[in-house]
């Protein structure tokens, strides 16, 4: 009920709310109160099939109680808990505290197996067999639905295991981007690089950089053109993790590959956005978490860049 916008929507629903049951009570006394008309016989006149006559038996009074119950138990409930608009009930529980309480009561019981591995550095972590498999879960239950099951990523998605990290690789760096989320931008440059053929020529050559199949022709022109580029990826295009701008002489393509995708990326621009995980994660579970991710990508132990 916290998403109306006025107070005419919460007493709309009370008021349907308490028509409703009060309908119901209604309907159950003049249904004690009405008398069928029946025969002497206890029948009311209607027949089927020739001799199969309908009687007059009313249900019994302790079965019509029980509906009474239910309608005093629905007075009671409303005004113990939620259900009248805005209303939030004597108790003051709602589903957003009862589930806070429940994963406070989960974090609690597992603290003690996470302060072993808070005490440990990433790299400890990541070759701690139970540590691994713990990270894992959280993996796939807080990360894989944007970057695959396999951590592989997809368009738009970063690969995690590749060692190519926009803002570094480092545990510290992986940590703070899962607590604090990352927004990342790519700003429309065509209006910097010049014409539509500029952008075109650019494009060319920053496929050039990578080694992947190019016109050398347009490559050549877009060279002189990239130094609006440079600013972010640098004159070699290797990119700037403090920036985030992604190292164009790699390989690898983080929202789509060739000529066209890049066209596309510097006419419009791009917005990505890594949202944060600090309100569901615990501190010590994050320290898991980035270890695990950490290795995926360090195999050998060695430190990213």
């Amino acid at each position: 009920m916290s998403d109306f916008t006025s107070n005419f929507w919460a007493i709309y629903v009370s008021g349907i709310t308490i028509v409703s049951i009060l309908a119901c009570l209604l309907l159950l006394w003049f249904s004690g109160k009405a008398k069928a008309m029946t025969a002497s016989d206890n029948t009311t006149g209607h027949v089927w099939d020739g001799d199969l006559r309908e009687m007059n038996n009313p249900l019994p009074r302790w079965w019509a109680w029980l509906f009474v119950i239910t309608v005093v138990f629905a007075f009671v409930y409303l005004a113990l808990y939620p259900g009248l608009g805005t209303y939030g009930g004597k108790l003051g529980w709602t589903s957003t505290g009862q589930h806070m309480a429940e994963v406070e009561k989960g974090n609690a019981e597992v603290a003690p197996l996470y302060a072993k591995f808070t005490a440990m550095t990433p790299e400890e972590v990541a070759k701690d067999p139970q540590a691994q498999a713990i990270g894992e879960r959280l993996f796939m239950n807080n990360c894989a639905q944007c970057h695959g099951s396999d951590a592989r990523g997809n368009k738009g998605f970063p690969n995690l295991t590749d060692n190519d990290w926009l803002g570094g690789g480092a545990p510290s760096v992986i940590k703070a981007n899962i607590v604090k989320g990352r927004n990342g931008m790519m700003p429309p440059m065509a209006a910097a690089v010049g014409t539509a053929d500029d952008v075109k020529n650019v494009a060319q050559y920053v496929l050039s950089l990578s080694g992947s199949p190019h016109d050398s022709v347009q490559a050549a022109l877009g060279k002189s053109k990239f130094g609006s580029c440079a600013a972010c990826h640098g004159a070699d295009g290797k990119g700037n993790h403090a920036l985030g701008a992604p190292n164009l002489t790699d390989d690898i393509w983080l929202h789509g590959y060739g000529a066209a995708a890049i066209v596309d990326m510097v006419n419009n621009g791009k917005v990505n956005v890594m949202p944060p995980q600090a309100d569901k994660l615990t501190e010590a579970q994050v320290h898991v978490l980035a270890s695990y991710v950490w290795s995926m990508s360090n195999k050998d132990g060695v430190a990213a860049n």
